[in-house]
């Protein structure tokens, strides 16, 4: 999509855009500061910086907050060449960063076992990801690339009291760079391939820095043309083919010495293909009819590629007043997103037409957080109110049996038309007000008390189409020859097709609202064995909010609301940061009441039945350790382990679809729950006299198979993943040159692994719907860091 705006039919154009700012704004400055700089810590010694990290609201480093922290600095995240959230997938312990697949770009992210496999949009995560301290409302459209991040932080564990419901499983906090204090520039390019199809170019540039005394400003802008990894058999064409153009605006002022206001917007566009659709044999052994493709295979043969549009607009302002109260900080930060989607996928994932699904969806959120923090003796205090807004219209289309319809044309047979359809979707409203509160006490020199909670009150209203009464039969089951196909809905007797976000003549056949109201405490304790070294302890309390089913398919399944899902996390842990470099350990229990699931079934008529309820209570615990270790003056190792144990206590849906419940269905493993997580990385650094230095690294990641449908017919095999690179750094800062091998092992891994019915309708199906991932990825990459 171009809106004739920016993104550069000719991607050069960026590069020269940014060069040309970068040139005048160098001439512009006195020739006396001109001067190469190092541009912060590069290859193996940026691994070992301290991250500063804002996981309690206020900035600290990393290694002092007393929780189960991953994070990431800018400088880390390039070492790492993270271009997107999903190549941390695998490699932190007990944490699976995956796009579902259905609907690309939809995060399906889990840690410690709770996690999602939908990409419903009223379906609210169990893992929360907030940009620049804004949450973002729903999983659609967030795993894209990124680009000029100042950090990335991955908070294990309920984090309800400072960031609100929803986060049960823990938070993603992602963090763009503002304008320093002196003027900075960044242009990199890059390209790599290594599937059946293209290529797969990127290009982009940031620069910024002081305008006046006062005031600063960044721009940022991205790049990236992808010409397709896979090869779809069915016509030999190279498929997941996306363009993704971005570009944002940092404006910072302070115009005293106590006040910073910081205005942040960004507009992103994507256009590309559907998702890849593999059918393979599913749990009850049912090939795909009529390909069937090897699990481990990067096979695919399906006649609708699809598509995948997304358009978002977000701006953020965000206000820091220093006061003398306490010694604090005074912060008001407003976020308004703006999202909208259309996307088609091939569900059936076969060369002939059986079940397509076109999908829109307009998500328009509004926030607003108002918050304290100061120091009074020895009690830190974080306190504040929140309030958060967003409005949803989502419609889904299900075009079945389109191979029962072939359309001729000049004899030859050209394309066909659905012989079945059915609608739904709905208008979806969430309203939260929430309050908090949490202190920080230093009991002695040594022992620190940690106090919080958090009171929400949520509001949920629903108008739904339920996709079963909104179904429309072709009139006219012979062959078409020409003119219009004729559809009627034979309970009501018209034509009942619609599409909801056009406010078109949907059924919605539904219509509630409901409201919960929650109290979320935490407490725990914290000991200094030394300056370098800590251990902690702490409860806290997590809910999942309740809702509605957006994709409600069956006439007999209510959409809800289905009720909110607890979590009390109790947790124990270590962190320690020596000259040797640093050790994180934690061991933690989850008892999880209410246990909220989408339950994805094989249904003959509508291809795949999705049901939200509380399923389950259930308990998870587990242990983590990970490390960063100095082996030599040029030789760090990074290391990690996650082991999980996760069982049900109580179940109180039929899980194995056996027609009880029983004991039978408390056996079946959780979703999403692996029990073994574990990565080993080396990075080596080789001085290359008057010209700079080289640092080769490589890692391995290991996930254990987990269950992807609550059934367990469904699952995701294993994973082992190894990614190596080899950076080049001139003396001076300013240039890096990079090769870098993602994944390989030329590892398969799939998003999802929903099964098929046997037949839909009267016609042979089974297998899976299981969207591929990219398998092995080779490239290189240059960048130019300019600093005055």
């Amino acid at each position: 999509m171009n809106n004739g705006n920016f993104p550069p039919q000719n991607p050069f154009r960026l590069l020269t855009l940014t060069a040309s700012v970068i040139t005048v704004m160098g001439l512009a400055l006195p020739a006396t500061q001109v001067a190469a700089q190092e541009s912060g810590a590069r290859g193996s010694s940026a691994l070992l910086e301290e991250v500063i990290v804002t996981a309690r609201k206020r900035e600290e480093g990393s290694q002092d907050v007393p929780m189960s922290i991953s994070a990431y600095n800018s400088n880390q995240i390039e070492a790492l060449k993270v271009r997107d959230l999903t190549n941390l997938a695998v490699g932190m312990p007990n944490v699976a960063l995956d796009d579902v697949g259905t609907t690309r770009g939809t995060a399906n992210f889990s840690i410690r076992g709770l996690g999602i496999n939908s990409s419903i949009p009223s379906i609210d995560p169990t893992v929360g990801v907030f940009v620049n301290g804004i949450y973002l409302g729903v999983n659609n459209g967030i795993i894209f690339d990124v680009f000029d991040l100042e950090s990335i932080e991955v908070l294990r564990g309920p984090q309800g009291i400072l960031f609100g419901r929803n986060v049960t499983g823990g938070a993603i906090l992602m963090n763009t760079r503002k304008p320093g204090d002196a003027l900075d520039a960044t242009v990199r390019a890059a390209i790599d391939t290594g599937g059946d199809g293209g290529e797969n170019t990127y290009l982009m540039g940031a620069i910024g820095g002081p305008v006046t005394d006062t005031l600063g400003l960044r721009l940022t802008a991205y790049w990236n043309d992808d010409d397709g990894w896979h090869e779809n058999q069915f016509d030999g064409s190279d498929v997941q083919e996306v363009e993704q153009q971005m570009i944002r605006g940092t404006l910072v002022w302070e115009p005293t010495d106590s006040a910073e206001l910081v205005l942040r917007y960004e507009n992103t566009d994507i256009d590309g293909d559907g998702p890849v659709s593999q059918n393979h044999t599913n749990g009850l052994g049912l090939p795909g009819t009529p390909f069937n493709a090897d699990r481990d295979s990067f096979d695919a043969s399906y006649d609708e590629v699809g598509e995948q549009s997304i358009e978002t607009d977000f701006f953020t302002a965000e206000l820091n007043l220093d006061v003398g109260f306490g010694e604090g900080t005074i912060t008001a930060l407003y976020g308004w997103r703006d999202n909208e989607s259309r996307s088609v996928s091939d569900i059936d994932a076969q060369p002939i037409p059986l079940f397509h699904a076109p999908a829109d969806l307009v998500a328009e959120q509004n926030s607003f957080e108002l918050r304290y923090n100061g120091q009074f003796g020895n009690a830190n205090v974080t306190t504040g109110i929140y309030w958060f807004d967003n409005d949803i219209e989502y419609h889904e289309r299900r075009n079945l049996l389109g191979a029962l319809t072939p359309v001729v044309s000049g004899g030859a047979l050209s394309s066909t038309i659905p012989y079945q359809i059915q609608d739904g979707g709905g208008l979806y409203d969430v309203e939260t007000t929430a309050f908090f509160a949490a202190v920080d006490y230093d009991l002695t020199d040594r022992l620190t008390l940690t106090a919080g909670a958090r009171w929400s009150s949520e509001e949920k209203s629903a108008e739904i189409a339920t996709l079963a009464l909104n179904t429309n039969v072709l009139q006219i089951p012979e062959t078409i020859v020409s003119g219009q196909p004729t559809y009627l809905n034979p309970v009501y007797g018209t034509d009942t097709r619609c599409n909801i976000v056009d406010r078109g003549n949907c059924l919605l056949d539904f219509k509630d609202d409901d409201k919960w109201d929650t109290f979320a405490p935490k407490l725990g304790l914290g000991y200094a064995l030394s300056d370098e070294a800590q251990l902690y302890a702490h409860w806290s309390r997590g809910f999942r909010s309740g809702g509605y089913n957006l994709r409600n398919t069956s006439p007999t399944a209510e959409p809800g609301p289905f009720d909110e899902e607890q979590v009390d996390n109790y947790e124990i842990g270590y962190k320690s940061q020596q000259g040797w470099g640093k050790l994180n350990a934690a061991l933690f229990y989850s008892d999880i009441a209410d246990m909220q699931r989408e339950v994805n079934l094989a249904d003959a008529t509508s291809g795949v039945v999705q049901i939200i309820d509380n399923t389950a209570d259930a308990t998870i615990w587990g242990l983590e350790v990970d490390g960063t270790f100095r082996l030599g003056d040029n030789l760090l190792m990074l290391a990690s382990v996650g082991y999980m144990d996760a069982s049900y206590d109580k179940v109180r849906f039929d899980l194995n679809g056996d027609g009880v419940v029983d004991g039978k269905d408390k056996d079946l493993d959780l979703p999403r729950a692996p029990e073994w997580t574990y990565s080993l990385g080396f990075n080596y650094d080789l001085e290359l006299g008057s010209w700079g230095f080289a640092t080769a690294r490589i890692n391995y990641a290991y996930r254990d198979e987990t269950a992807f449908t609550d059934n367990n017919l469904g699952f995701v095999q294993e994973q082992d993943i190894l990614d190596a690179g080899l950076d080049f750094y001139s003396n001076s800062g300013s240039w890096v040159f990079s090769l870098y091998g993602r994944n390989l092992l030329d590892e398969v891994k799939h998003g999802g692994d929903t099964q098929l019915p046997s037949a839909l309708g009267p016609i042979p199906l089974g297998g899976t719907f299981s969207p591929l991932a990219k398998g092995r990825v080779y490239g290189a990459e240059i960048t130019y860091n300019f600093m005055r």
